[in-house]
């Protein structure tokens, strides 16, 4: 074992009774047999954690725990009624019980009473979350794949753990001190993110995404440059579930891969749901997939979910704090603190930095910062965005006069982010009464999305977080708001009143959006409207940029020519992306000032505009690199 492990075991009482030591990632976990010792050992714990700096758990050894059966029995006796408790699931290996209910606040009473009395009558370590106030079978099934593989992750997380404490790999002095960037994919032009960093110790990836627009070798990263083996990859950091950064991370575990990804909770269940999707479209579409659904169930197993602002060890070298990047739920910003004070680093992902109806504007404050990797969708002269309020205010007059003409609204959502962004704004509307009540119809996979944002309220901004914990109160379960689900249930909207209709794909490259749009395009009472970013070849690129017939592919595979006579409209502002003005702002207010720039996930005259504008505007040194390209950064 590493000497860390005999570091804290030296710190202990001798009556500690440690029957065994275990990492889980970079936290240092101890089991004991001794009741006394695990109720009453605390101050002890912390102690040990001044000394060693790092996070250390006690837990007991599963030997000590009550029965299952009993212990169930005696937590549901002791929770009251009205903390509505849905599950309670047990984690035998690790001596963890997970209670699910829908107020997470009678679980564990005032100033955690009720938590520590669970403990000290059935010695099983209780872990609360939330029910989501919509039920979501895509956490269902995620959580059923953690418990089932526990075992499994115990011995995975523990592997994770020896590499991390590699004294021989901290301690290597021969090796000379150095960070490399190569870009494997998004390199001035959006689609497939991929990025591998590099030190003598480690090798990173971060995100691994497809290009939903392209086929063939152009949809995915460039994994034949000569830097990239996956056998030598230590670790994924996935900064957000879109299928443009994380869309090929399921191939990898096909391909073998079995080390860890790191993002947050809501983008692991996420990623899971949008992966599971892309193969039944590939299916629908080409009768193949890239990937199955076992690859998905091994990416589950291997990820490690982390909280904003939790820092924690990913190799010998390199520590990580995930940062809210306000582009959707649980979106993150990666920084990575390499080596000792050697280099600090951001990813910026995808981010939005302006408070919305959803989320948080973008974090700016960082301990240390060298270098700043980001992204420059809207990053030409001319992606100034329009005010959100103003912008706001012409959607709903659009929406009112479709309405009125009895036409219907169309508008093609990603199913994370802008569609509970769209679901937020118009409810508002209505609720104000700037807008006319009309039913929302909400494609199947977006009511999916948005009940796991009910179960993750923590990530939302402070209103939308407040009307979760109020049943009443909650957006989401707005009776204007009605699912569909089945063809039938689709055509049904189609040839019924006037409505409002949310449905993916966002790009109209795939999904329900184009079934919608074939049959109402033709209708001139019928309105389209754009929400977010359309890449070049898509359909509703081609929408955009105002063709008056385009060519729909069918399920059959074969294409039909559609005529576009429904109204047109492209709302730039309800981007998740920043606009030019907030990636200007967000550079000037990065504190501390970095050293360096690199622009990435652009069109390539946004790209080499944005990169000239900061260089001009703040002195900073700037590149924008090619796919391919690598960047010495120390």
């Amino acid at each position: 074992m590493p000497t860390i492990i005999d570091e804290i075991l030296k710190h202990l009482p001798k009556d500690a009774d440690i029957s065994e030591t275990s990492f889980e990632g970079a936290n240092i976990i101890l089991y004991t047999k001794n009741k006394k010792f695990f109720l009453n050992q605390s101050t002890i714990i912390r102690d040990v954690v001044g000394i060693v700096k790092k996070r250390i758990e006690l837990r007991p050894d599963p030997a000590i725990t009550l029965n299952i059966e009993k212990a169930e029995a005696e937590i549901k006796k002791l929770i009251p009624k009205e903390a509505k408790v849905a599950n309670v699931l047990f984690d035998a290996p690790r001596s963890v019980v997970v209670i699910e209910a829908e107020k997470p606040g009678l679980v564990i009473g005032k100033q955690g009473e009720l938590l520590r009395e669970i403990k000290s009558k059935t010695f099983w370590i209780p872990l609360i979350k939330r029910s989501p106030a919509l039920r979501s079978q895509i956490i269902e099934n995620i959580r059923g794949v953690l418990y089932q593989n526990s075992d499994y992750r115990k011995k995975f997380l523990h592997k994770i753990g020896l590499k991390i404490y590699d004294d021989n790999a901290q301690k290597d002095d021969k090796k000379e001190d150095w960070v490399r960037l190569t870009v494997l994919g998004a390199g001035r032009h959006v689609g497939r993110s991929c990025f591998l960093l590099q030190t003598p110790r480690s090798k990173i990836l971060l995100d691994c995404g497809v290009n939903a627009a392209a086929s063939g070798p152009k949809a995915y990263p460039h994994f034949d440059a000569p830097d990239f083996n996956l056998q030598d990859i230590d670790a994924i950091i996935l900064s957000h579930p879109h299928v443009d950064h994380g869309g090929f991370i399921p191939y990898l575990y096909k391909l073998g891969y079995r080390g860890p990804v790191y993002c947050t909770a809501p983008t692991r269940d996420i990623i899971a749901l949008l992966c599971l999707d892309m193969i039944d479209v590939n299916f629908k579409q080409t009768g193949s997939a890239l990937f199955g659904a076992a690859d998905v169930r091994e990416m589950v197993k291997h990820i490690i979910c982390l909280d904003y602002e939790e820092v924690t060890d990913i190799a010998p070298d390199v520590r990580i704090t995930l940062y809210n990047a306000g582009h959707i739920l649980g979106s993150s910003m990666t920084h990575l603190h390499i080596g000792n004070g050697l280099h600090n680093f951001l990813y910026t992902g995808d981010f939005k930095y302006l408070r919305t109806h959803l989320l948080e504007p973008a974090s700016t404050k960082f301990p240390r910062l060298d270098t700043v990797l980001m992204e420059a969708t809207y990053g030409g002269r001319a992606n100034v965005l329009e005010p959100r309020k103003e912008t706001e205010k012409k959607m709903v007059e659009l929406i009112n006069k479709t309405i009125a003409r009895g036409g219907k609204v169309l508008i093609p959502v990603f199913g994370v982010g802008r569609s509970q962004e769209m679901m937020l704004l118009i409810e508002n509307a209505v609720r104000s009464g700037a807008m006319k009540e009309a039913p929302i119809f909400v494609q199947g996979m977006v009511w999916d999305i948005t009940a796991i944002h009910t179960a993750y309220p923590d990530f939302l901004n402070r209103n939308i977080r407040k009307a979760i914990f109020h049943k009443d109160e909650n957006p989401f379960l707005s009776p204007l708001l009605k699912k569909v689900g089945s063809k039938k249930e689709q055509q049904a909207v189609i040839d019924g009143e006037p409505c409002i209709i949310l449905a993916t794909a966002g790009m109209m490259n795939a999904g329900a959006s184009l079934e919608y749009f074939r049959q109402l395009a033709e209708n001139p009472k019928n309105s389209l409207l754009f929400v977010g970013y359309v890449s070049e070849g898509t359909v509703g690129r081609k929408v955009q940029d105002g063709e008056s017939e385009v060519q729909v592919p069918l399920r059959e595979g074969r294409p039909e020519n559609v005529k576009v006579n429904m109204e047109i409209a492209t709302f730039h502002a309800f981007t998740g992306h920043a606009g030019r003005n907030e990636l200007m702002n967000f550079v000037r207010n990065l504190s501390p000032r970095p050293k360096k720039v690199i622009v990435n996930h652009g069109e390539v005259s946004r790209c080499l505009d944005l990169a000239s504008s900061i260089y001009k505007a703040n002195r900073i040194e700037t590149i924008a690199p090619a796919n391919l390209d690598a960047i010495r950064l120390k």
